[in-house]
């Protein structure tokens, strides 16, 4: 018999997953190329195996997650192709971003990603390179979101989310060459409303944070109960 709050508390259970398993991706905590066993996830989340699989399936439509036959599921590794392609829509997309917050559409709101911005500088200060990383993916969805364009948003935030997978897998652990120097300049040329400053500034750091980005292989096996344990958990694991 069909049970319907059975059957949206399994998707919700999902939604937890995928929401635990990207923000594992983005923060770093999983390398592209690491193995997602179901058996281990279910046992982390207490889910059933279907539930994970939705999870993954998921991951797998925002190109965060390799669904492979036979074989299972991995973090996605993407080529220095994909590299090329993920900035060079980024570029065409922030760009506009610029222009159109340059031109008034968000300017008296810019004081919340300054905000943003002491974030990632006090995160980078504190050497808390997770938050670091995920509040320099933040400064560019937030900018965007001043924009009001909802599809844009949600176009961009997958692109952010797979340039952080990228950066992963080109980076060395505790770099970014996300700065925070870039995006106080590019704040502070949007506050005067200098749309063409702006739109270069964006354009010159998005080049760079493709250029800095180093070829290095994806990390080996990882023990998903280290990586989604509490802070204070995840010392125990270690010890074990």
């Amino acid at each position: 018999m069909f049970e319907p709050n059975a059957s949206a508390a399994s998707a919700a259970n999902a939604e937890s997953i995928a929401e635990n398993i990207r923000a594992a991706i983005l923060e770093h905590r999983l390398a592209p190329g690491a193995k997602l066993t179901e058996a281990q996830l279910c046992e982390v989340f207490a889910v059933k195996r279907g539930t994970v699989r939705h999870a993954l399936a998921q991951l797998s439509n925002e190109r965060l997650v390799d669904l492979e036959p036979n074989r299972g599921a991995f973090v996605a590794s993407p080529s220095l192709q994909e590299v090329h392609e993920v900035f060079e829509m980024r570029r065409i997309i922030e760009l506009a971003v610029v222009e159109r917050i340059a031109l008034g559409h968000g300017t008296r709101r810019l004081k919340s990603i300054s905000a943003t911005i002491g974030k990632e500088r006090r995160a980078y200060e504190s050497h808390d390179f997770s938050a670091w990383i995920r509040l320099s993916g933040e400064f560019h969805t937030e900018l965007a979101s001043l924009t009001g364009n909802t599809v844009l948003c949600d176009c961009l935030s997958g692109l952010v989310a797979r340039s952080t997978l990228i950066s992963a897998l080109y980076e060395s652990l505790g770099r970014s060459s996300c700065s925070f120097e870039d995006h106080e300049a590019i704040l502070a040329a949007l506050d005067s409303g200098d749309a063409a400053q702006a739109a270069d500034l964006m354009a010159q750091h998005l080049r760079d944070v493709e250029l800095k980005m180093l070829e290095r292989p994806a990390r080996g096996a990882v023990d998903l109960k280290e990586v989604f344990a509490r802070p204070g958990e995840r010392e125990k694991v270690l010890d074990e």
